[in-house]
C-alpha cells in the first residue's frame, strides 16, 4: 500500500479527496491536515510515502512544507495539487523538491496515477502549466524585491513597509522601482498583481 499524507486547507475538499483516494486499491490516506506546519508535523509522525500538498494554506504554504520535507524526510515524495496554475509556483515547487505538480481540475484517476508515478521516481507536471512556465520565463525578482512587493501589496505606504521590514524609505522605493521595471508594469500595485499572477509572490 502507498501511504499518503493529504494536506488541504478546505475541509470539504480534503474529505472528498481522502474518500476518493482511499477507494484506490493500493493507496491509503494515513493523515489529513489543513496547514503547512501540520503537514510537516504529521509527516514526521506517520512517515508517508507520498505527501499530497496544496500550496496556499495557513501556517506555512505547501511550498514551505515541501522544502522542509526534503530535509526532514527525504524518502517522502511530494506532489503539489493546487487550484492556482501559476508558472512561478511550478518553478518554486520544483526548487523545493516536489516531484509533481497538478491542478485540481483533473480527474481523480489521473491524480492516483500521479501518486504512483512520483513514488516510482518519475516527475509528473501538468503539461499546460509546463508550457506556460516556459513562455513566462524565470522569476526576475530578487528575494528582497519580492519581500518589499509583498509587504506593499495591500496598499501599505512606503513608510509602513520601511517600518515593517526595518529598511529606510529610500531603500524601499528603490526595491519597488526595480520590481516595477522587472515586471514591465506602471506602478507597485500592477507589479504586485503581475508577480502574484505568475506565482512569484
Amino acid at each position: 500500500m502507498i501511504r499518503l499524507l493529504l494536506a488541504e486547507d478546505q475541509g470539504m475538499m480534503r474529505g472528498a479527496l481522502a474518500l476518493l483516494l482511499n477507494l484506490e486499491p493500493d493507496i491509503e490516506v494515513v493523515a489529513e491536515v489543513g496547514t503547512g506546519a501540520g503537514a510537516v508535523e504529521a509527516a514526521r509522525r506517520v512517515r508517508p510515502d507520498v505527501a499530497l500538498l496544496d500550496i496556499e494554506m495557513p501556517d506555512g504554504s505547501g511550498l514551505d512544507a515541501a522544502a522542509r520535507l526534503r530535509t526532514d524526510l527525504p524518502s517522502c515524495r511530494v506532489l503539489i495539487l493546487t487550484t492556482f496554475s501559476r508558472p512561478g509556483y511550478l518553478r518554486r515547487a520544483m526548487e523545493a523538491g516536489a516531484r509533481g505538480f497538478l491542478v485540481k481540475d483533473g480527474p481523480v484517476d489521473e491524480l492516483a496515477r500521479a501518486v504512483r508515478r512520483v513514488l516510482a521516481g518519475d516527475r509528473v507536471i501538468d503539461p499546460a502549466l509546463a508550457a506556460q512556465a516556459l513562455s513566462v520565463g524565470p522569476d526576475p525578482l530578487t528575494d528582497r524585491e519580492r519581500e518589499v512587493l509583498a509587504a506593499a501589496m495591500d496598499g501599505a505606504t512606503v513608510a509602513d513597509v520601511a517600518a515593517e521590514l526595518h529598511l529606510s524609505e529610500s531603500t524601499v522605493r528603490n526595491y519597488l522601482s526595480a520590481a516595477i521595471g522587472k515586471t514591465g508594469t506602471r506602478n507597485r500595485i500592477e507589479a504586485a498583481r503581475t508577480a502574484r499572477a505568475n506565482g512569484w509572490l
